[in-house]
Parts: structure tokens; C-alpha cells; sequence
């Protein structure tokens, strides 16, 4: 099984909203129904994540709206549901993914098929430094990185998913996409992100150890944070 990330940008719908109701609606029950499409998880900037706009980057402007997430038997197949994706979106650009998961968010907040999963899910695009070899990379930031991010934020699930091929033309090169979950509270509070009980001290502690570990392996001029809600429609698992 094989996973695939398609960036998606905003079609003729007239709002964030509207998109998100076309995708989850329209677009993922087809997804669905096609042979060799094994999970299915959709993100989108719609209105519930309003809130956590200061927490957005831009690098790359204009960013998708939505995050979709194939695993399927054989990603050469996607001739099947590409001109799926087509009539819902304005572009698309793919990745094709190595996923790891050190926090697995419905252990602690499940959610059912189309529900939106509890907080916000922020994902992000991004690049490593030029001057980093590929291995010292991966060491610094799933080596040592994953454990600076879970100590000090208040993460309740965590997916590091490693480019490893671009398929088809047009997507920006990206060496990385993380989606991480946090609660809601922290779309606008710091204390909340940093899970610090309110603690000043404490805040500028973890912010420290946070920002100074993502400088090791992130190349800040190359980077995209969206803040997304999150819908799991179908987990790999299931047939």
C-alpha cells in the first residue's frame, strides 16, 4: 500500500465552507467507491479554523485549501481518480509519502467516518536546508526533532510523512508534510499550544527548545503552516 498527498486548490465554489461540503460530499464518497483505494483523509481551511489565521505561513502563496490523503494499492493507478479530483479543484499537485506516525490521534480523540476530528490540524509543507544531506536530515528531525515536538507542545496527533517522489508536473518542491493535531483552544493560545497551564516561564522554555530544534533540519524561507480542520472518511485499515 502506498500513500498519496494531493495539494488542492479552492474550484468555483463560492466559500471555504462550500468547498469543504463539495469535497467531503461529492468528491470523497466517489473516492470511495473506486477499486484500490484503501483510506481516505481529507483536511480544509474552512471556517472552524478561522480563529488560528495568526498561526499561518505563507511562503508559497497562494496555499491550497485542502490536504487530501490517499493510501492506495498501487499509486501508478491514478488515472482512476485524478479527473475525479479535477472536478472539484482549480489545481492539484501530488506527493507520493513514506508515513510515520508517532502520535496516533484516535487513541486519544476518535472520531467517527466524516466526522471532523476534534482541535485543528496544522499542516505543513516544507523543504530542507540546502546544506543538509538527505540521511543527516532524517536523523536530526525523526532522530531526535520528535521528541522536542511532543514534549513541548500539546500535540495529540502527529504524522511526519517524508517526500519520496513527485508524480505528474506543476507541484512545488517540498521535502516534507507534517499534520499535526492540537486542541481547539490552541488555534489562539500560545499557553494552549505549549501546553503550559498558563505558565510564562514555562512558555518560553518550550518556545525556545521548539524553535531552536525546528532550525536544525527546516529551511525557514521554504515553508507553509495552514491551520485545517480534519476528516478521517476511511482509515487504511478498513477493506
Amino acid at each position: 500500500m502506498e500513500k498519496l498527498i494531493y495539494s488542492l486548490w479552492q474550484g468555483s465554489q463560492p466559500s471555504a465552507d462550500a468547498f469543504r461540503d463539495d469535497l467531503l460530499e461529492q468528491l470523497a464518497p466517489g473516492l470511495a467507491r473506486l477499486p484500490g483505494v484503501r483510506g481516505i483523509r481529507l483536511a480544509v481551511a474552512d471556517s472552524a479554523v478561522a480563529p488560528a489565521a495568526g498561526r499561518r505561513l505563507e511562503s508559497h502563496a497562494p496555499v491550497p485549501g485542502a490536504v487530501l490523503s490517499l493510501w492506495v494499492d498501487f499509486a501508478g493507478a491514478a488515472p482512476a481518480w485524478e479527473p475525479l479530483l479535477d472536478r472539484h479543484v482549480s489545481r492539484r499537485a501530488a506527493y507520493l509519502v513514506v508515513e510515520a506516525e508517532p502520535l496516533v490521534s484516535a487513541q486519544l480523540h476518535p472520531a467517527g467516518s466524516g466526522e471532523r476530528v476534534h482541535g485543528m490540524c496544522q499542516v505543513v509543507f516544507l523543504r530542507k536546508p540546502v546544506q543538509l544531506e538527505r540521511k543527516q536530515w532524517l536523523d536530526i528531525w525523526q532522530g531526535s526533532h520528535t521528541a522536542v515536538a511532543i514534549d513541548t507542545q500539546s500535540t495529540f496527533g502527529y504524522r511526519q510523512n517524508v517526500v519520496v517522489q513527485v508524480p505528474g508536473d506543476g507541484a512545488l518542491h517540498f521535502d516534507a508534510i507534517v499534520e499535526e493535531n492540537f486542541p481547539p483552544e490552541a488555534m489562539t493560545s500560545d499557553h494552549a499550544f505549549y501546553a503550559t497551564g498558563g505558565d510564562d516561564d514555562l512558555l518560553q522554555q518550550r518556545m525556545s527548545a521548539m524553535m531552536g530544534s525546528c532550525a536544525r533540519f527546516i529551511d525557514f524561507e521554504h515553508i507553509d503552516v495552514i491551520p485545517m480542520s480534519e476528516y478521517v472518511i476511511r482509515t487504511p485499515a478498513a477493506p
